[in-house]
């Protein structure tokens, strides 16, 4: 690849520091006179202005409280959040309390049933219906759901 530069192109003519700083001068008049007549224009604005400042200000912040106040109560980390997530911490604290007797009371069963013979022959006896000799086991039925029919609705 070739890169070498022919010609080199004036794209556009920089004006000369002298030059600009004339321009200024000429034109400074024009932009006080323009500046003066808006000054003018502006100023009973600018007095009223002036004068309620303090209202303004008065104003500002009491919008800016209100806002910040409903901000924290109920954005999306605000107080009524805030409760919530706490009742619901309160609740699963409840909930693995039980969980946990409920661990430990099975644990104790699983030791009680591996180790003694008493446990043994108690789970025996009421699931698998064993009996010793002699004894005779009652079982009573299991209730039995009558399905309602058209000629019952009558």
């Amino acid at each position: 690849m070739d890169f070498r530069v022919d010609r080199l192109h004036r794209s556009r003519l920089l004006p000369n520091p002298e030059e600009g700083v004339r321009v200024l001068v000429e034109q400074a008049p024009r932009a006080e006179v323009w500046l003066d007549g808006l000054v003018l224009k502006l100023r009973p604005s600018l007095k009223v202005l002036y004068a309620i400042r303090r209202r303004i200000a008065t104003g500002a912040i009491a919008v800016f409280s209100i806002w910040f106040f409903v901000h924290v109560m109920f954005g999306a980390n605000g107080m009524v959040v805030y409760r919530q997530k706490k009742a619901e911490y309160r609740s699963l604290q409840r909930e693995i309390g039980g969980l946990q007797q409920d661990n430990q009371r099975f644990t104790g069963q699983i030791k009680a049933l591996q180790t003694d013979p008493k446990a043994i022959e108690k789970e025996a006896r009421e699931q698998l219906h064993y009996a010793r000799p002699g004894e005779v086991i009652f079982v009573s039925p299991p209730s039995l759901a009558i399905p309602e029919s058209k000629s019952a609705r009558k």
